[in-house]
């Protein structure tokens, strides 16, 4: 009986432990990475850090994700793929001719 309760008792903390996270979505969850990833790389996770990486993740969480346009590089690589194709470049030129589009 005893043997059944501590059974029991585990698992239900197992449960409450990760509860918090069961019912995030998974945007959420990756947001959540993020955001620990960053509070970390800011030096926000060792002592006497805890009201600012409270705060950080408070702010991060809560930000509105970016809507972007295409960048700079995704516009040049259109480009080269549209030159690529209309010279008909395959292969190995086409790799060659796609490297030295994009480097310039």
């Amino acid at each position: 009986m005893k043997i059944a309760s501590l059974v029991a008792l585990s698992v239900f903390s197992a449960v409450v432990g990760f509860a918090p996270f069961a019912g995030a979505a998974p945007g959420q969850q990756s947001k959540m990475k993020m955001c620990n990833a960053q509070a970390d790389e800011k030096g926000l996770s060792g002592e006497g850090q805890g009201d600012d990486r409270k705060a950080f993740m408070k702010d991060c969480l809560s930000a509105k994700p970016v809507k972007r346009g295409k960048t700079a590089q995704q516009e040049k690589m259109k480009a080269c793929n549209k030159e690529a194709g209309e010279k008909k470049l395959g292969g190995d030129e086409r790799k060659k001719f796609m490297s030295s589009c994009l480097s310039s």
